[in-house]
């Protein structure tokens, strides 16, 4: 049983994010989320980006944006953005 979260996109297998959308990657096995980039505007997702810039600073492993929390607790925060 699933469940969806308003405002993220599944995940395709294609590299690029439609327009609007970034891809970023989160958690342990780096599961890639597409998200609008309006979510960039929110203080609660500001506050992913400043971790994300202090553990990796601008050197992205994945070529995508890495967002260093759980999945868990990035649904939590995203879930509330809409």
């Amino acid at each position: 049983m699933g469940f969806r979260l308003p405002g993220i996109r599944k995940a395709s297998n294609a590299v690029d994010a439609p327009k609007g959308y970034l891809a970023v990657y989160v958690g342990e096995k780096m599961k890639r989320f597409v998200i609008p980039v309006s979510y960039m505007n929110q203080p609660s997702f500001q506050d992913l980006l400043n971790q994300a810039e202090e553990k990796f600073g601008y050197d992205h492993p994945m070529g995508g944006l890495t967002i260093p929390c759980s999945e868990e607790v990035f649904q939590r925060i995203t879930c509330c953005l809409n």
